[in-house]
């Protein structure tokens, strides 16, 4: 149990802005703007309700518009950063909801958001457990964060997660080198909260690879 709890705090689906470039559906933005809200502006102690009340909305909106791949891209960020404030087995029930959600919208539109479904999708892959407690596969989620530079690779979000995954891997060079990049993405039009939220968790990412550095040549 310790282990899934230490393993969802560390998720950022989420977490994830995971979002796009794109105009999005008025309804889809007020979710993405709602989330940006408690990701980045909320006290952490009131986040798991906030994200539990923002995931009933999702899925309202989703079954307004069931053949829409943004609302099940969307519904699967709120799941997934669900996940992370809540913890324990039921984190897990919510990632697999997640990855669900999005391998529906990749049937729908795969290239919906800018790339968004592989962003998120390789996000999960490399944070979720593997086989046999989950889904986790660091392969595969090097494959999805990869296809999501090959159809954004000027994004923010899509720079910033492959250059997570390469931290976590100790390729800190060529994690800075993606995080750097990510820093001169252009500015996502509506979505100001969450360029500026991205923009601080670079930052902390580069110090972090700083510090991890400094460790490794001494």
């Amino acid at each position: 149990m310790k282990r899934l709890q230490m393993v969802f705090a560390c998720l950022l689906f989420l977490t994830s802005a995971f979002a796009s470039d794109s105009v999005m559906p008025e309804d889809v933005a007020a979710i993405a703007h709602r989330w940006a809200f408690i990701c980045y502006q909320m006290p952490a102690k009131e986040r798991e309700e906030a994200f539990k009340s923002l995931a009933v909305e999702a899925e309202r909106v989703v079954s307004a518009s069931p053949n829409k791949a943004e609302p099940l891209v969307w519904e699967a960020i709120v799941l997934a950063s669900y996940a992370k404030v809540q913890g324990g087995m039921g984190a897990l029930s919510k990632a697999r909801k997640a990855r669900d959600l999005l391998l529906a919208a990749r049937k729908i539109d795969p290239d919906t958001l800018n790339g968004s479904i592989y962003t998120s999708l390789g996000n999960l892959y490399e944070k979720v457990p593997g086989w046999p407690i989950g889904f986790g596969d660091k392969d595969e989620a090097r494959a999805q964060l990869e296809k999501a530079l090959e159809v954004n690779p000027n994004g923010i979000d899509s720079n910033y997660f492959y250059a997570e995954f390469l931290m976590n891997q100790g390729e800190y060079a060529k994690a800075t080198d993606y995080l750097n990049h990510a820093l001169t993405a252009p500015p996502r039009p509506g979505r100001e909260d969450a360029d500026a939220g991205r923009r601080r968790d670079i930052e902390r990412l580069l110090a972090q690879i700083n510090s991890k550095s400094r460790v490794a040549n001494q």
